[in-house]
């Protein structure tokens, strides 16, 4: 049997240009690949009839971002569903975040303009580790983190 390991992180988003802005402008993330998919076999494999995508892959070192919006679906650029539930998150189940390093947390986090929502400060935790968390432009939660 074949070991598995890492290829990417997807992110769906409902605003793909925006997203991709925030994650290569704002965090410095570099774009390695754009693509569309769609036709039966890629609908049946995602499990959602006539499902059509633009991707953008973006280069997270060992792993790569991938940046996902639906042509036939969409979620809401706010942060809530359809229900009008609440933001993701980190304490409830099936929460999600993306984890990026960094060699200067400090400095990077006095980089970010004023527009960008940071849940915190960075926090030195009890492990050594220097964590904030920001959210993207529709409330994906990313770690940014040096240990």
């Amino acid at each position: 049997m074949s070991e598995l390991t890492a290829h990417h992180v997807g992110v769906t988003v409902d605003d793909l240009e925006r997203s991709v802005a925030f994650y290569r402008d704002t965090l410095g993330l570099p774009e390695l690949a754009r693509f569309t998919v769609g036709g039966e076999a890629f609908a049946k494999g995602v499990g959602i009839e006539g499902a059509e995508a633009s991707f953008v892959h973006l280069d997270g070192g060992d792993v790569r971002i991938e940046l996902v919006s639906y042509e036939s679906t969409g979620g809401s650029p706010d942060g809530t569903d359809d229900e009008g539930g609440a933001e993701s998150r980190l304490d409830q189940a099936g929460a999600t975040h993306i984890g990026l390093t960094v060699d200067d947390v400090v400095g990077f986090y006095d980089s970010l303009s004023d527009d960008v929502e940071t849940i915190s400060r960075p926090q030195t935790t009890e492990s050594g580790t220097t964590i904030f968390f920001v959210r993207d432009p529709e409330g994906n939660l990313v770690e940014v983190l040096s240990t």
